[in-house]
């Protein structure tokens, strides 16, 4: 026990080394303001290792003072406070003037692998661009985007991270009055295809062209050599979008507001609302609350993303056809990137799925014996994730089938479909070991399944209680790993679990 004589030692000050290029752009690309403090904040979860992988000390963000700076009580040392300044379209309605309605940049740290990073409060107050809004957050949707940015990032898909959670004392009105909370965001840059649209709808060349060089710095610097710097950029986001949205639809993941103001340049996956992951394979799945016609729907995500870019391509034209001569000419260009898209989208997907069942080497047909499984498994409302999971174990022999079987309401479904992928596995070169562990690499155990993310949820919300936020968290930081004791959190909801709406956390 110490002793009450004992002296109490600071916490280590709070070093974030901030080095803002965004606060240096002109002024009318955002507005300065600081975050609006909050009645009485308390850390909900402080992420230790991206901390560190932020040159961050952990101790000292854990302290009172660093739970002062992200709930937005305090602003740091070397902290440039400003809501950034973007347009979009949203489900296919052009919005002229959106903006961080409720997000406040702090500003930007080198990590330790030498990349930049934004640090963001969402959640911290009104800004210029709040619409009305009271620029808040509710716990519960704080909670969703930690949970499922986390679970991405832990399988290797490129996104936004979760550096903490504070919940604020004070209440937000919603449907119902809910404990309020902000979200401390971090992503290698804010910037989104609404951005450039802010400038492009406001007939601002010159604002298009600095927003521009500003993201192949950050961003593509390998254009700033090409011959036509602009032409590279738009191919660069293309080519990181097309590999993105393969990995999304590759883990059954479902954006659920894919609008241009929630396409990053930067190619990661960011502004998590009415997300979810499918369980029974169906291309027409759909959760969230305001898609009501599909628009971006499971199987729709990629011709969405195509769209998004298209976008981007014109609100780029204007530095276009001053590289390619004419505005024909600089159409033509666009056209032609966007063009490259659908190919390296389904070349993406194509190598993921044979990753997914384990063959190594590309050969023709193999595309129609994926295509092929996942036609049986719609027809039979096989889950998606536990299907390709065990497939692992049907890999090494026939003796693994009967587990896939019972994902399918006609076993015999499968069956047909296994005879030709063993024939097809006989022309590889590796052994079924190899194989297995291959796939296992490729095909998770664990994802955020919509039941247990809702569950953790509303044990926070309603009692307080962030045990099982913190469990379903650590399950799903090793998603390739077989844990045994664990396989509720890999069992696909009852019936009556099954969550098929979700909503934004606006």
């Amino acid at each position: 026990m110490t002793s009450p004589d004992a002296p109490v030692l600071a916490a280590p000050a709070i070093q974030f080394a901030f080095d803002n290029t965004y606060a240096r752009l002109p002024e009318r690309f955002y507005a300065r303001l600081d975050p609006t403090p909050v009645a009485s904040p308390r850390l909900v979860r402080l992420n230790v290792e991206l901390a560190r992988n932020l040159g961050l000390d952990p101790v000292a963000l854990a302290s009172a003072q660093g739970v002062e700076i992200f709930s937005g009580n305090r602003v740091a040392e070397g902290a440039e406070p400003l809501a950034e300044a973007y347009a979009g379209h949203q489900f296919g309605h052009f919005v002229p003037q959106l903006g961080d309605g409720r997000a406040n940049l702090l500003g930007e740290v080198v990590g330790q692998d030498g990349v930049r990073y934004d640090i963001q409060l969402k959640g911290s107050g009104p800004t210029p661009f709040s619409r009305g809004g009271d620029g808040r957050a509710a716990l519960g949707p704080v909670l969703r985007e930690y949970i499922v940015s986390e679970a991405m990032a832990a399988l290797g898909v490129p996104t936004a991270r979760a550096l903490a959670a504070v919940t604020t004392g004070e209440r937000v009105l919603r449907e119902a009055a809910l404990p309020g909370a902000v979200f401390t965001r971090v992503a290698a840059s804010h910037l989104r295809v609404g951005t450039f649209q802010y400038f492009a709808a406001r007939g601002d060349t010159e604002g298009i062209r600095t927003l521009a060089d500003y993201a192949i710095a950050r961003h593509y610097p390998e254009a700033a050599q090409a011959k036509q710097p602009y032409r590279a950029l738009l191919d660069g986001v293309i080519a990181r979008q097309a590999r993105l949205v393969a990995q999304w639809v590759l883990l059954g993941f479902v954006h659920g507001v894919m609008n241009t103001d929630n396409t990053s340049i930067s190619g990661e996956t960011i502004d998590y609302g009415p997300c979810a992951f499918m369980e029974a394979y169906d291309p027409a799945t759909v959760f969230s609350s305001i898609d009501h016609y599909g628009r971006y729907a499971y199987g729709n995500q990629h011709s969405a993303m195509h769209w998004n870019l298209a976008r981007l391509a014109e609100a780029l034209l204007p530095l276009l056809e001053q590289e390619a001569g004419s505005q024909e000419a600089a159409v033509a260009v666009a056209n032609e990137s966007l063009a490259a898209f659908e190919p390296q989208f389904e070349a993406a997907r194509a190598a993921g799925l044979r990753r997914k069942l384990g063959l190594f080497v590309e050969r023709e047909g193999d595309a129609a014996l994926a295509e092929d499984l996942l036609v049986r498994m719609a027809a039979n409302q096989a889950d998606f994730t536990l299907t390709f999971r065990r497939l692992c174990e049907a890999a090494a022999g026939p003796q693994g089938d009967a587990a896939v079987q019972a994902l399918f309401a006609d076993p015999g479904a499968y069956d047909a479909w296994a005879l030709a992928w063993r024939r097809r596995l006989e022309e590889e070169p590796v052994s079924g070991r190899v194989r297995t562990a291959a796939m296992r690499m490729a095909n998770p155990a664990f994802i955020p399944r919509n039941h247990l993310v809702e569950a953790a949820l509303n044990a926070a919300v309603s009692r307080q209680d962030f045990q099982p936020f913190e469990q379903l968290l650590e399950v799903l930081s090793r998603p390739y790993e077989d844990r045994p004791g664990l396989e509720r959190y890999a069992t696909p909801a009852r019936p009556e679990e099954s969550v098929r709406q979700t909503f934004c956390g606006t």
